[in-house]
């Protein structure tokens, strides 16, 4: 019995390692599907979320954007989308093959003279300090090895009143519509990720990552030790997402 259980948290433990090759090369083995499996397992609330966590920023014209944990540019695509356009909007990623379809969605869309995209890490961002009037970052925080090491390194790149918005999963407080939503997450979605991507693993680690990263408390309160004021949640879609605002102080 000893032995089982032994065997099993050591199954969850590899699943859960946030080594940044690891993390990187699972993430480049499903790049070719993640946007069409995203949609899917969403039914298409994924666009609605990063619209509201850019209009949530309120950028002015001419702002610099930097998307961390960018993956396929998303995010970034919809943050150079804002009216008024932002000047430059920089999103950031370790998987190559994620930024491989990233960069082919930008030429695509005719984007390339507003969203760059560079190969880095969430830990040590590739951007001066004081340089970025917004920083995002869409279901990508909770697969960094050193939460506190990249949340302090967004609040190092933003401008003094420069605002942060970071979307994550969260869980419904519906007792009915949590358990529905949770059986599905943990069990079907794991299922048609697989079956689409070929990829178990990814589509394994997904449940629990989430289940495993901080909770709503503990990530506002992260936030607030690193030196964000005016925190704010917002919970989207009955709680399944939640979106976290912040801001960075006036020097002085």
């Amino acid at each position: 019995m000893g032995n089982q259980k032994g065997e099993k948290e050591k199954q969850v433990s590899t699943l859960l390692s946030k080594e940044p090759w690891r993390i990187a090369g699972m993430f480049s083995a499903i790049a070719h599907r993640y946007d069409q499996i995203n949609h899917l397992l969403s039914m298409g609330l994924d666009r609605r979320w990063r619209r509201r966590s850019i209009q949530a920023l309120e950028l002015s014209g001419g702002a610099y954007v930097v998307d961390v944990c960018t993956g396929t540019a998303d995010l970034a695509v919809t943050a150079s989308r804002h009216v008024p356009s932002p000047g430059l909007v920089l999103g950031v990623d370790f998987s190559d093959g994620m930024l491989s379809f990233g960069q082919e969605k930008v030429r695509s869309a005719g984007l390339g003279s507003v969203v760059r995209l560079a190969r880095g890490d969430a830990c040590s961002l590739p951007c001066r300090s004081d340089w970025a009037d917004a920083v995002t970052v869409g279901f990508g925080l909770r697969n960094v090895a050193e939460t506190e090491q990249a949340v302090r390194e967004m609040y190092r790149v933003l401008k003094p009143r420069g605002q942060l918005a970071i979307l994550e999963f969260g869980e419904p407080h519906l007792p009915v519509l949590r358990t529905m939503y949770l059986w599905y997450f943990r069990r079907v979605l794991p299922w048609i990720g697989h079956r689409l991507s070929k990829h178990s693993e990814a589509y394994a680690y997904l449940p629990a990552s989430v289940s495993a990263f901080l909770g709503q408390k503990a990530l506002v309160q992260l936030l607030e030790v690193c030196g964000f004021t005016d925190v704010r949640l917002v919970r989207l879609t009955f709680g399944v997402v939640c979106l976290y605002v912040a801001r960075k102080p006036s020097k002085g």
